[in-house]
């Protein structure tokens, strides 16, 4: 692959679970070496690069609100379980060679700096990769929600949704359904409408409302960030006045 990248300045969404491996829940170091190694050949395609990651792996708000934890108390649960997380994710990335900086929404000096919207662009000028980590610092909100503010907030270019053995948006789930059918591209209110769970519904109208693509990718495909931020066909992309277009 020759091909220039197509975007500037990129965030990708890595769920909890994609540095968990088969378990599905801890952090296992070589599958957050693969993460790292996916990410660090992005940023030497010439990108400004940030990540969010959440915490699926660890432990989930919703579901820790459902078995009796207060819902608020759950949710920090989650956003501290991003920040384990994103600091496996940053060790693992520095330990390639490449720079970054961890900032969180919730204050905690010692261990990452508080997210600060011009400091994260001067970090991405600079040369850095950016790890957001702590969600958007509120209960009730997802940490796609979170990737979505992020990256309107750095001027982001693009969405990447890096999904967990899935390489795109279906219109039912492909590992029970063998007959489901992968979207090439879809509207934003296609997306919506039809209920295909690209994200969150509050992340997907907030993407809808300023007109930032998404391009929901596997995971697990090695070169997967790479040929998205190289503006091959890969995945499904969503966007505005896209054509409905399965596969």
């Amino acid at each position: 692959m020759t091909s220039a990248p197509s975007y500037r300045r990129v965030l990708v969404k890595l769920s909890g679970e994609a540095l968990a491996g088969e378990r599905g829940f801890g952090i296992e170091p070589v599958i957050v070496r693969k993460r790292a190694e996916q990410l660090t050949a992005v940023f030497r395609e010439g990108i400004e690069l940030s990540v969010v990651v959440g915490a699926g792996n660890i432990v989930r708000g919703g579901v820790a609100a459902e078995q009796g934890v207060d819902r608020t108390s759950a949710d920090y649960m989650g956003m501290l379980g991003t920040v384990i997380n994103s600091l496996a994710l940053q060790a693992s990335i520095e330990g390639l060679g490449v720079p970054t900086r961890l900032q969180t929404a919730i204050e905690m000096r010692q261990v990452a700096e508080p997210f600060i919207h011009r400091r994260a662009v001067r970090h991405l000028e600079k040369g850095r990769i950016v790890i957001f980590a702590a969600g958007t610092g509120n209960p009730y909100f997802t940490t796609d929600t979170a990737a979505t503010l992020r990256c309107l907030e750095i001027h982001g270019d693009v969405l990447i949704m890096a999904k967990n053995g899935v390489d795109g948006v279906y219109d039912a789930d492909p590992r029970v359904h063998k007959s489901a059918r992968r979207y090439r591209s879809l509207d934003y209110m296609d997306a919506l409408t039809r209920r295909l769970r690209v994200m969150d519904d509050t992340a997907l109208t907030l993407c809808m409302e300023n007109r930032l693509p998404i391009i929901v990718v596997d995971a697990d495909e090695p070169d997967a960030f790479v040929r998205a931020v190289r503006g091959e066909m890969i995945g499904t992309y969503v966007g505005a006045d896209t054509a409905y277009c399965p596969d």
